[in-house]
Parts: structure tokens; sequence; C-alpha cells
């Protein structure tokens, strides 16, 4: 057996490119900023790791060698699957891997909508006292989760340490750990009407683009709050739009988009019943060595021959 070439389109830090090479001195490890200053090393490789953004049907095609793509997000919408199934090419990605930085992001942002901090940060740069300002409480609240996945657990088992509800949304409907409920994809609308903060953590598929609509919406709390995690277009934005400047709900909190970045005055920047991050919830400086734990893990059972990997993606469902 050869040399096994794995092929990088990130550069990593030194010290993760020096661990990765003194546990496996037996395979040659290529690093490079983009695949176009790899093209070489890519088409003799056997493995290729990348961040998902940069393949093409073309790359695919003319890499004779390929046969493992570890993608270290877990966001898969620019992947050439059909290419990657006809050549039969493995493909697994760090899904789990945001849960814990994206569901503390959640639970702040909770957080900081039944404590009014938007109007107590508004009311410190004007020097303004009001005690008046409504206080409320998680405790005892109902959030909705659209992805009871990795994420979505992880939202729910914080969301129980305030004393909440927590329901769940599923392909299955099967049980989950924090869950007190559980619903379908197709049989979660009569739980919206509970909800005080629905929380989408979906990837974008076939199954999830504009899961949500007019009638989704419709049936929430004009109390209640939505908040986007997930991809932008499980609901179409127009449509989020008018509910929100129609007060249909209270407030919308976005932090992934449509169209990513969200453009100069787009309507969103300019509600104050909207709150926009730029696509960060996942962000946290532990990311790539909580990647490469999981690439480690693969790359011991490839070299072993072992065929139980770690997040294997369907390559027909795209995630």
């Amino acid at each position: 057996m050869g040399i096994l070439n794995i092929t990088f389109s990130l550069l990593p830090s030194e010290h993760l490119q020096k661990k990765i090479q003194s546990e496996f001195p037996g395979v040659s490890f290529h690093f490079s900023k983009g695949i176009d200053h790899a093209k070489e090393a890519f088409m003799d490789s056997e493995v290729f790791v990348t961040f998902g953004e940069d393949l093409t049907p073309e790359w695919i095609i003319n890499a004779p060698k390929l046969k493992w793509i570890m993608v270290m997000s877990a966001g898969l919408e620019k992947m050439p699957f059909k290419e990657c199934r006809e050549r039969g090419i493995l493909v697994t990605n760090v899904k789990g891997i945001h849960k814990i930085p994206m569901a503390e992001f959640t639970i702040g942002t909770m957080l900081q909508h039944v404590k009014s901090m938007r109007q107590l940060w508004e009311n410190e740069a004007i020097d303004l006292w009001d005690r008046k300002v409504p206080m409320g409480e998680l405790h005892g609240k109902t959030v909705l989760i659209l992805g009871a996945g990795a994420i979505g657990g992880e939202i729910a088992r914080l969301a129980k340490a305030f004393g909440m509800n927590t329901f769940g949304v599923n392909r299955s409907g099967r049980p989950a750990e924090y869950m007190d409920k559980i619903f379908t994809v197709n049989h979660f609308h009569d739980s919206i009407p509970e909800a005080d903060f629905l929380v989408s953590v979906l990837p974008s598929t076939k199954e999830t683009q504009y899961l949500l609509t007019g009638r989704e919406i419709g049936l929430m709390k004009k109390e209640a709050a939505f908040i986007n995690i997930g991809r932008g277009d499980v609901i179409n934005e127009d449509v989020l739009h008018d509910a929100l400047k129609n007060g249909t709900i209270s407030h919308a909190y976005l932090d992934v988009f449509e169209e990513e970045p969200l453009p100069k005055g787009h309507a969103f920047w300019m509600m104050e019943n909207v709150t926009v991050t730029p696509h960060l919830s996942g962000i946290t400086k532990k990311y790539l060595p909580r990647a490469f734990e999981i690439f480690e893990r693969n790359l011991n059972k490839y070299v072993n021959k072992e065929t139980d990997f770690e997040n294997t993606v369907n390559l027909e469902r795209g995630y």
C-alpha cells in the first residue's frame, strides 16, 4: 500500500498541523489556503478536507484517486452531491460541532428578549433611569425547536435548566432527550400557539425550504418571538417582514438570511422588532480543534479500513 495523501483547502494552526502529523506519521498531509493553491496535491489525493464551499463538479470529475471528502462544517448547500454519488465518494461532516455555541447563543437571545435588554441598552445610552421597563422570565415559557438534533437537543437541555417547556420537531417523531414533546414536520402546527419562542436550527434542504409560511407565523402568539440560527430559506423573507410589520409576532432574532451578507438598506436592518446578527451563532475559538477531533477519529477508522464513520452524509438527502 502506498502513502495516503490528504489535501486540505484550509490552513489550520501550526499546532493542529503538527498534532495530526505526529498522530498519523504514515500519512502525507498537504495544507493550503484554497483549493486553487492545492490543485496538484488535490488531483493526487485520496482524502480531501474542506469547508465545503470550494468544490465544483469539475473538481470531483478530475480527481481520479478521491475516495473521501471531510467537510469541516455542517452546512453542505454547495457540495456537488450528484458527482459524489456517481463516484461513490464518502462524504462526512462535523454535524453537532456547533451545538455548544449555538445553544448558548439561543439561550442568551431568549434572556435578552424577556429581560428587555435592548430597551435597557438604549436607556443607558441616554442616561435614562426607568424602572418600569418590563422584566419577564424564561421559567414556565415554552420553546418550540425546529430540528431536534444535536443543536436542538442542547438548546432544550439548557432551557430545562431555566424551567422551560421544550417542544421539538424532527422527521421521525421519535422521542428526543430533554424534549417534553416531539412532533413530526407534518404535524407540528398544533403546538405553535403554545410557543413563546419558535427556534429554527434547520439546514437548507428540499424538505425545509420555506417550511414556515404565513400560516405557521399566523398561529404564533402575538407576544412570541422567532429565532432563526439555521438557514435563511426556512421562511420567505417577505412573509416574515409582513408579519413583523403587522405585529403578528413581537420580534424576530435573525442570524441567517436568504442572501448573505444581508444587503445594506434591507428592511430588516431598520425594523425595531428585528435583531440582525451576521451568521455568527456557531462561531467559537474552539471550532477547528473540535472539528479536528472528529476528523482524527474518522481518519483512524479510514486507515484501519473500518466503515462506521462519524457523521456520514446521506448523498441523496444532502445532509
